[in-house]
């Protein structure tokens, strides 16, 4: 079983920053990538931002030049640098990765979901 623990979310004003950090642990015989969803109310889940092992990155239009994301595969972390914050990047932040657990194939796993709130 793999776990995803992320942290880091929270409120800010807009124009500011927040760092959002996840974790992998359990039984991982290796991850093929990692990234973020993010989820507003009323709206379905999307695509923030991802990053393969071999550096590949993908990111939403909505937040190109603003958000990093960043990797450690030794220690299977993932970031998410998130700086000039606006009320629409108001959402539930979700980690995830396709990760391939020892003795199992590849599987989707998700984080618990971290709020960000961008407001005055």
């Amino acid at each position: 079983q793999v776990q995803l623990v992320e942290s880091g979310g929270g409120l800010v004003q807009p124009g500011g920053s927040l760092r959002l950090s996840c974790a992998a642990s359990g039984s991982i015989f290796s991850i093929n990538f990692m990234g973020w969803y993010r989820q507003a109310p009323g709206k379905q889940r999307e695509l923030v931002a991802t990053r393969t092992n071999s550096g590949r990155t993908n990111y939403a239009d909505a937040v190109k030049g603003r958000f990093t994301i960043s990797r450690d595969n030794v220690k299977n972390t993932v970031n998410l640098q998130m700086n000039n914050l606006k009320p629409e990047d108001t959402a539930v932040y979700y980690c995830n990765a396709e990760a391939v657990a020892q003795n199992r194939g590849a599987y989707l796993y998700w984080g618990q979901g971290t709020q960000v709130t961008v407001s005055s």
